[in-house]
């Protein structure tokens, strides 16, 4: 993955008079990585992407698309950009290729490129029907179709998956995929963890305007790192036995389960040190946080 920064932000904040909705976010999304964007409803992430698409003002700070400012210089910044954001609107009573050529027209961009888009999201085949006889799933994916249109070098996504069913979602994530291994950069805001989960290469999670956590996914949720055992017996002195080994960083009992702060690879280790002290390991294996657990401890589980 190239270092190219295609989206920044320097302490962006804004102000809806008493009320802070984005509170001094500085983010970097670097070309070709799906970036996702969480938060708790009412968390400040629709504000941050309407300053990004140059809706809203920001109260102070500032945002950049491929070094222009999207405020001193929006036509070069937003012209690398495609956007779907919340519930797409089209003309119900046209077809789905119609809704597409109007926009397609108002761009100046040839017939030819609806085809195009189009065929990136599986929807020729129905192309001529009405939007108002499409499923949800194919009226979110003609909204991704109409960001497409003008090639984009960015794509930011505002709930895709939003009202869909598990095929739905599926078609969604493999779209995404697609559309990065072709090159493009997306920016992904989505209160559906698993799926972000699925998609994203790194994450910020927002709270009441302010990043609470931010990095790479499985930094985030420490992949390859700790270690669950569920013993028989003395549960005591398993923790003892444990607590005395040099290279253990940390044990913690949660329930019946012992959580050991080691890497994952370790388990042969730890079973072997507690069968030798006479203790009968009843299960041991890698413990992944997920990031949904890793949410709630965030957000104090909003």
């Amino acid at each position: 993955m190239s270092t190219e920064q295609m989206i920044q932000t320097e302490q962006l904040t804004r102000h809806f008079k008493d009320h802070v909705a984005v509170d001094n976010i500085s983010l970097t999304i670097e070309r070709g990585e799906v970036f996702g964007f969480l938060g708790p409803n009412g968390s400040g992430k629709t504000t941050t992407i309407a300053m990004l698409l140059g809706l809203i003002k920001p109260t102070s700070g500032r945002a950049r698309i491929m070094g222009h400012d999207v405020q001193e210089n929006p036509v070069a910044a937003l012209s690398h950009v495609g956007a779907m954001i919340e519930s797409p609107a089209f003309y119900p009573y046209l077809s789905g290729y119609n809704n597409l050529r109007i926009l397609a027209r108002a761009d100046g961009l040839p017939a030819s490129r609806i085809d195009a888009v189009l065929e990136m999201v599986e929807l020729q085949k129905a192309a001529r029907d009405r939007f108002q006889t499409y499923s949800q799933g194919m009226k979110q994916r003609l909204a991704i179709a109409a960001a497409l249109l003008r090639e984009p070098e960015i794509i930011i996504l505002d709930e895709p998956t939003n009202g869909l069913d598990p095929a739905g979602m599926v078609e969604i994530r493999s779209l995404i995929r697609q559309l990065v291994n072709e090159g493009h950069t997306i920016f992904l805001s989505s209160h559906l963890l698993y799926e972000v989960e699925q998609t994203c290469h790194r994450v910020a999670i927002l709270k009441e305007g302010r990043i609470l956590a931010e990095g790479a996914v499985d930094a985030l949720l420490h992949r390859g790192r700790g270690v669950q055992v569920r013993v028989t017996g003395d549960v005591q002195k398993a923790i003892e036995v444990l607590q005395a080994v040099p290279w253990i960083e940390s044990v913690k009992q949660e329930a019946d389960l012992l959580l050991i702060d080691v890497a994952s690879d370790q388990a042969p280790q730890i079973n072997a040190l507690l069968t030798q002290a006479g203790i009968l390991v009843a299960e041991i294996r890698a413990r992944e946080e997920t990031l949904e657990t890793f949410f709630l401890e965030v957000t104090g589980g909003s």
